[in-house]
């Protein structure tokens, strides 16, 4: 397994993509470390984590209060000794645009997206310098990090935000043997999350029309005409965090069936706008 005796940090462990990311690396071996503002988020991925025989603890988190983040990263290091992977994951959804979204909102999804970032990176990237530790950190962006998706002003700002701290803190990092990479998420075919929510014990109401139209919508768009799930991203995630991946720092992998280098004008065989 690619992780063996790698304790990992994964922040936003829902049952989609965090959770789905954190369960990728305990399946390559790593211990995990499991961070959400939502207690229920953060235990319910550790149990699962451990039912299926791995090892974890779930930690309730605001990646925004800097004392909240040093108290969690000090229990990881007091738990395993130590911290190998951190995935900054953590955000929410608020889809406004700049003529109706409230500063505090804009605020609030910054501060979770950009600031969470900045706050775990800081002290997990301290904490790595002084356990001798040549780590990874692997912060997760979107595809509307590298577009201009409309009525999503905040989100895309701070995932676009990302990419840049990726590759400032990648430069910082290099001489301390940390790398540190980004990965880009698309629309995400919603069935395995599902699935994840229902074995972690929560209520999965049934798919709306509404619902299945978006997504199918959006496969249509991309061009491998299927949609990513979070085990996909977690995959990556394992590899970019791996030896295999011991000389790539500052770069960005985009999971996302080719829609960012989709032309703009060019419909995929079989799409439709």
């Amino acid at each position: 397994m690619k992780l063996n005796d790698k304790v990992a940090v994964v922040t936003g462990t829902s049952p989609n993509i965090g959770g789905g990311i954190a369960e990728a690396l305990a399946a390559e071996g790593a211990t995990l470390v499991c961070v959400d503002a939502l207690a229920a988020n953060a235990a319910d991925c550790a149990n699962a984590i451990k039912n299926a025989g791995g090892n974890a603890i779930g930690i309730t988190c605001d990646v925004c209060d800097e004392e909240q983040v040093r108290s969690a990263v000090n229990k990881a290091c007091a738990t395993f000794g130590r911290i190998d992977v951190l995935v900054n994951n953590a955000a929410f959804f608020n889809k406004k645009g700049v003529l109706n979204m409230p500063l505090a909102e804009w605020e609030k999804q910054i501060s979770v997206i950009l600031t969470g970032a900045f706050l775990f990176t800081k002290h997990v990237a301290q904490s790595m310098i002084e356990h001798g530790v040549k780590g990874n950190v692997i912060n997760i962006i979107s595809t509307a990090g590298h577009q201009g998706e409309p009525g999503n002003v905040a989100y895309s700002t701070a995932k676009s935000g990302l990419l840049n701290f990726t590759r400032s803190v990648a430069m910082e990092l290099v001489a301390h043997g940390i790398r540190v990479n980004s990965l880009t998420p698309t629309a995400t075919d919603p069935t395995e999350s599902d699935e994840r929510a229902a074995r972690w014990g929560r209520n999965v109401p049934a798919a709306s029309a509404a619902r299945v139209a978006a997504f199918d919508m959006y496969r249509r768009r991309v061009p491998m005409q299927k949609l990513p799930r979070p085990s996909d991203y977690g995959r990556a995630a394992a590899f970019l965090a791996s030896q295999d991946a011991d000389m790539i720092t500052g770069t960005d992998l985009r999971i996302d069936a080719g829609a960012v280098a989709r032309y703009w004008a060019w419909e995929p065989p079989g799409g439709q706008s």
